[in-house]
């Protein structure tokens, strides 16, 4: 039995909603939750960092500063001593590194920027496209039984693939439209989840 876990949103915070509130740049607030279409948000958010001629210094000491979402921590290693875990975001390595050292380096998949010599951020190269619902897919095919929960539009292939998907605090905009996932909305709510899951899971139903 496997679980994977979206990053921003379920363990960490948002870091571009973090770097909007440093900035003031209402418009780089927007997130997944917000633009389905991934390749749309994230020019969107190149095309402000250039107007603004912001660079992956000011971004990254802005995550600097970031913790773990209170009670991430605890449940991450509750969650590694009960499944394999893998996390599948669509952030950068170029991001993650801090947050990552404070949750004890879980392993993790994701993107790269490509920042030219001065610090632009020029572009960015997916792994994949549809990179959470391909893995997924993959582990399935070497005979994982995959648990998946995310909060966003881009979680919801990975949750529609996995064996089960379970939402944590999704907005009531994505819940509507993805009825058949269970919503939890605090960490002990999301643990019962995965313990009834496995369970379930388990026993065939």
């Amino acid at each position: 039995m496997l679980a994977c876990l979206d990053l921003e949103g379920v363990l960490i915070p948002e870091i571009w909603i973090a770097f909007a509130e440093k900035t003031g740049i209402e418009k780089l607030r927007l997130t997944t939750r917000d633009i389905p279409d991934y390749d749309e948000l994230m020019q969107g958010r190149l095309k402000i960092l250039d107007e603004n001629n912001l660079k992956l210094d000011d971004i990254q000491s802005v995550i600097g500063t970031l913790t773990p979402l209170d009670g991430a921590k605890e449940f991450l290693d509750w969650l590694k001593s009960e499944f394999q875990v893998i996390i599948l975001s669509d952030t950068f390595y170029q991001f993650a590194g801090p947050l990552m050292a404070q949750l004890d380096y879980p392993t993790l998949f994701c993107h790269e920027l490509v920042v030219e010599g001065d610090g632009r951020i020029a572009d960015y190269r997916l792994r994949q496209p549809d990179g959470k619902t391909k893995a997924v897919a993959a582990l399935k095919n070497l005979n994982f039984k995959v648990i998946a929960s995310g909060d966003s539009y881009n979680d919801t292939g990975m949750l529609k693939e996995a064996h089960a998907g379970i939402f944590f605090k999704p907005p009531e905009s994505i819940t509507h439209e993805f009825p058949q996932f269970p919503v939890t909305h605090t960490f002990e709510e999301l643990k019962n989840a995965f313990i009834e899951t496995r369970a379930r899971l388990t026993n065939g139903c």
